[in-house]
Order: structure tokens, then C-alpha cells, then sequence
């Protein structure tokens, strides 16, 4: 059975998706941007303070489910400029000290002209 997440801890969805859905022990999370949960600005103008505010709402997403960051299995990472690749790792790996597999591309752009967005894939067992 599927069950969608919706938190107000987390920002709405900027379109025509949910913040994450689960499927049996499985939770998976649409891309979280660093959009300010209340009001939906965008927070930070470098990839450092963007990625704070994308793991914050990501960690929303993840506690809306009883779970934390030590359950995430898989993350993929896109990046609007690979030059920021070590700055974000910085953030990254604050949160994931589990070190979940990952996949971290650069894109030509993103939504809102952000510099970072993370979806994920966790266990909720």
C-alpha cells in the first residue's frame, strides 16, 4: 500500500507530487530544494547555506516518517555547478555519517535557479 507524506515542517510541493511516498519498508523522497518550509523562499546564495537548508527539509521529510538520516540507503545529488562539489560535501557528510550509496550529478539548472537539490531512498524498518 502506498502512503504519501505531507509535513508543514518541510516545504509544499512546488508541483504536481508529494514530499515522499512509502511502498512496504521503503521510503522514497522527491527532490528537496532550500526552500524556507514557512515561506517558500529560497534560503542561502551559496551551495553551503543551501545545503544546510536542503538537509533540513530532507530531515523533515525523514522524521515525518519516525525515521532519521542513519536510514537512508541511497541519495542522489544534483548540482548546478560541479565546482561546488567540495562545499556541499562539507554539509553532506554532517548529515550522512552512515554513508548511504550516492549518485551526485551536475544539471544545467534547477528548479527556482537553486544551486543544490537531494532526493533519497530509505528504510523504514
Amino acid at each position: 500500500m502506498l502512503k504519501i507524506t505531507n509535513t508543514d515542517k518541510a516545504p509544499a510541493a512546488i508541483g504536481p507530487y508529494s514530499q515522499a511516498i512509502s511502498y512496504g519498508n521503503l521510503l522514497f523522497t522527491s527532490g528537496q530544494i532550500p526552500l524556507d518550509p514557512v515561506s517558500g523562499d529560497v534560503v542561502g546564495s551559496d551551495v553551503t547555506a543551501q545545503a544546510e537548508q536542503v538537509l533540513k527539509n530532507l530531515g523533515a521529510v525523514l522524521a515525518a516518517n519516525n525515521i532519521d538520516f542513519s536510514k537512508v540507503i541511497k541519495t542522489t545529488c544534483f548540482l548546478a555547478d560541479m565546482g561546488d562539489f567540495a562545499a556541499f560535501n562539507k554539509v553532506y557528510e554532517k548529515y550522512f555519517v552512515s554513508k548511504p550509496a550516492r549518485s551526485c550529478v551536475a544539471v544545467k539548472q534547477l528548479p527556482r535557479g537553486v544551486l543544490c537539490e537531494i532526493e533519497a531512498v530509505a528504510a523504514l524498518e
